[in-house]
């Protein structure tokens, strides 16, 4: 494995008394996609979700252990969470545009973090469409509403709004769920090309994609990491047999 970009240690979240993640310890190696498989409610999302402090939003959720992302622990009280968002960036279930326009949507991360020229703006939103390969589409109509756009449209505008603010890490929740299969397949595409950019690590309950779009995979069961490895070994030669029983569908 190369160098680990994210790293938890003896992870543990609760929601009140709820003990959601369970002595997670688990390394993410940089420039690579990550699938984090299992049933749901195993952990998976609450596990994503930790990378970026997400969970912070959620009453009465609490952290113990450790989650270090590039060497950075990111649980310290003087930790800028802001900062930390913007180095991990996150693609959600369905896609949530804002309601404004396709340009000023991308250009928004930017705005929040000083960038007031409009010559950089416009660079960073072309730069951050052709990323999400959605330039050729709407390059005429930037001032349209993104709101007007197609579902697999408005995923792609949502990423190339995470990459807009340069993060290290991008985080995707399940995002080909709400899809249809061509803007699945864009979306499949794109992960393999920004991860020589990018750490990528993503949430799916599609065994398929997770083959198809991950070098690494982990499987959660019921709040623990049951197993992590390569992902082909994973699919064809797991070593614990409830991993099995979840690939071939015996569960799950």
């Amino acid at each position: 494995m190369d160098k680990a970009i994210i790293m938890a240690q003896d992870l543990k979240l609760y929601y009140g008394d709820f003990q959601a993640l369970k002595s997670i310890s688990l390394a993410i190696p940089g420039n690579t996609v990550t699938a984090l498989i299992g049933p749901s409610g195993c952990g998976k999302s609450s596990f994503l979700r930790s990378i970026n402090r997400m969970n912070d939003t959620i009453a009465g959720a609490r952290v113990e252990g450790h989650m270090f992302v590039d060497g950075w622990d990111i649980y310290t009280p003087e930790t800028d969470v802001v900062a930390l968002r913007k180095r991990v960036g996150m693609l959600f279930q369905r896609p949530n545009p804002f309601p404004m326009s396709i340009y000023d949507n991308v250009a928004y991360g930017p705005r929040i973090h000083g960038v007031k020229s409009k010559h950089r703006l416009d660079e960073i939103v072309e730069r951050s469409l052709i990323q999400a390969a959605l330039w050729e589409e709407v390059k005429d109509r930037l001032s349209d509403s993104a709101l007007g756009m197609s579902g697999g449209q408005q995923q792609r505008l949502c990423l190339a709004r995470v990459l807009a603010v340069d993060p290290e890490v991008i985080l995707m929740d399940e995002p080909c769920s709400a899809l249809d299969p061509v803007s699945t397949t864009k979306i499949e595409e794109l992960m393999d090309e920004l991860k020589g950019s990018y750490t990528i690590v993503i949430v799916t309950h599609n065994m398929q994609q997770a083959a198809r779009v991950s070098s690494w995979t982990a499987f959660f069961l019921d709040g623990r990491l049951i197993e992590y490895g390569e992902t082909s070994q994973v699919f064809t030669m797991p070593r614990d047999r409830r991993t099995e029983d979840y690939i071939t569908g015996r569960f799950g």
